[in-house]
């Protein structure tokens, strides 16, 4: 398997850690020195039209795309340097892990370059990147992806446990983050314990965790002289470990319930911390879903009293809950929460838009949505809305131009304004006479026909559509009048 041979490559090559504001333009000027382009994208959201960072860049020839890649990589762009290569269409071959090898401890100082330059010596790389934080600095790990496996084993077998500027690397097989999580799960021999008394000592800690198996190391963090409370104990082997915390989890040293679980990094935890509550929402928001009311337009004299008692008639309440500032203020919102959906519909249909006794402002009154859902919406909402913008042209001046996100070295961005058809406003207007005016009938045309503004010789409006038939014959749809039907006299 590691002697598959990888795909020649294609002229598309994929451009990557671009600042947000780098545009096709730009990249079409640093490429275009290269030889000739057949297109470049850069890639954006959906929805927000902010760029994601990377771009392609299609050639016309694979020597012109090699050129580009040996001479362009590293390249700043806007003051970020990019980083090129190939374009695989195949997603296989990244998913395989054949040929990608780890590094980690890099020296802050190393970055895409050097660390090309460094491992190019061991075969062709496909890939290079060093880890990078918001502010452009080495987060102290890096991936480089090899054309085969031959050329990663070599590179392990060399580069592992040496000097790569100031500190001294590892360098591994790739591991994906599944593999990674299963092995830890299977060989921690770290213990952490919290809740530990201020008098129990490093001895105290060893002699109870001692008959459960060998330890290399027991500490009890403290800050000076005074213990902080919580402590770590490592042991040789992983069921050791595994079989203290089971063990003496919630157990007592000197009269005082500790705490034991597996030494976690602080991401880690943060990382454990944040999906628990991800799905603690999700079931909450199961458990209440079309039971629970948003209230919005509270004035400041209804509190959580009057609030229950105008919904009650609908229903069993319950919960009521008006939230409040600091200074103990209403925010003008609140929940009601009842115990079943259909009292709770009945309330949205008798009470939204209704202006309570005593009161200035209507209600507004619909089911609760978690944030993410109500921003989401609010998204798709502001993404119609630009879209609709950015098509609502005056309907006699349309408007062509390029899909955006797409450049094109055959036709650069453009935009064509048609003449308007319609009469301008400072020329003199047609006289009539009694003996020219018809009858007021009128009728509406089909679609591609409107008003000129002047008569034809005949006393009869002619419309647009209809002078251009006579002089081209049957033509219909034309680009530049208005689709919809309009009203002219006959």
């Amino acid at each position: 398997m590691s002697n598959i041979p990888k795909p020649h490559p294609s002229a598309s090559l994929y451009v990557g850690d671009l600042s947000p504001n780098v545009t096709e333009g730009m990249l079409f000027e640093l490429f275009s020195q290269i030889g000739p382009l057949a297109s470049i994208r850069v890639c954006r959201d959906t929805l927000t039209r902010r760029s994601l960072g990377y771009a392609y860049v299609n050639f016309h020839s694979v020597v012109d795309a090699e050129r580009a890649l040996d001479t362009l990589n590293n390249y700043a762009i806007k003051g970020k340097p990019c980083r090129i290569m190939w374009s695989q269409r195949d997603p296989s071959i990244r998913k395989s892990g054949i040929g990608n090898i780890f590094i980690k401890n890099l020296d802050p100082t190393i970055g895409h370059k050097e660390l090309y330059d460094t491992f190019s010596a061991f075969g062709n790389i496909l890939s290079c990147k060093v880890a990078m934080d918001e502010n452009g600095n080495s987060k102290g790990f890096a991936f480089v992806h090899f054309e085969n496996a031959e050329s990663a084993d070599k590179a392990i077998d060399l580069v592992n446990e040496r000097l790569l500027g100031t500190k001294k690397v590892f360098v591994g097989k790739f591991q994906a983050k599944k593999e990674r999580k299963k092995q830890k799960d299977s060989s921690w021999t770290n213990v952490y314990i919290k809740d530990i008394d201020p008098s129990v000592t490093e001895n105290d800690l060893r002699q109870a965790f001692q008959f459960y198996g060998n330890i290399t190391s027991a500490v009890i963090m403290r800050k000076g002289d005074a213990s902080l409370g919580f402590g770590f104990v490592n042991f040789e082997r992983h069921e050791n470990a595994q079989a203290a915390v089971e063990n003496l989890h919630q157990s007592e040293i000197n009269g005082k319930k500790i705490w034991c679980g597996r030494a976690q990094k602080k991401a880690e935890r943060q990382s454990e911390l944040q999906q628990k509550f991800k799905q603690l929402k999700i079931e909450q928001f199961n458990k209440y879903q079309g039971i629970n009311l948003y209230i919005k337009n509270l004035e400041d004299e209804i509190d959580e009293e009057r609030l229950k008692k105008e919904f009650s008639v609908y229903g069993q309440i319950r919960s009521a809950k008006i939230m409040q500032d600091e200074t103990g203020n209403s925010k003008g919102f609140g929940f009601i929460c009842y115990t079943n959906a259909e009292e709770a519909q009945n309330a949205i249909n008798d009470m939204n838009s209704r202006i309570l006794s005593g009161c200035n402002k209507p209600l507004y009154v619909a089911l609760h949505e978690p944030k993410d859902i109500r921003r989401q919406k609010l998204a798709q909402r502001n993404g119609g809305m630009r879209k609709i913008r950015n098509t609502n042209v005056p309907v006699a001046t349309p408007v062509y131009q390029v899909p955006p996100g797409y450049y094109s070295s055959t036709s650069a961005p453009f935009t064509v304004l048609p003449q308007p058809m319609t009469q301008p406003r400072n020329a003199p207007r047609t006289a009539w006479t009694a003996s020219q005016m018809p009858p007021q009938q009128y009728q509406v045309q089909s679609p591609g026909q409107y008003m000129t503004g002047r008569p034809s010789r005949g006393g009869r409006q002619q419309t647009s559509a209809g002078r251009a038939g006579n002089r081209s014959g049957r033509r219909s749809n034309q680009p530049g009048v208005p689709t919809d039907a309009t009203l002219i006299p006959q």
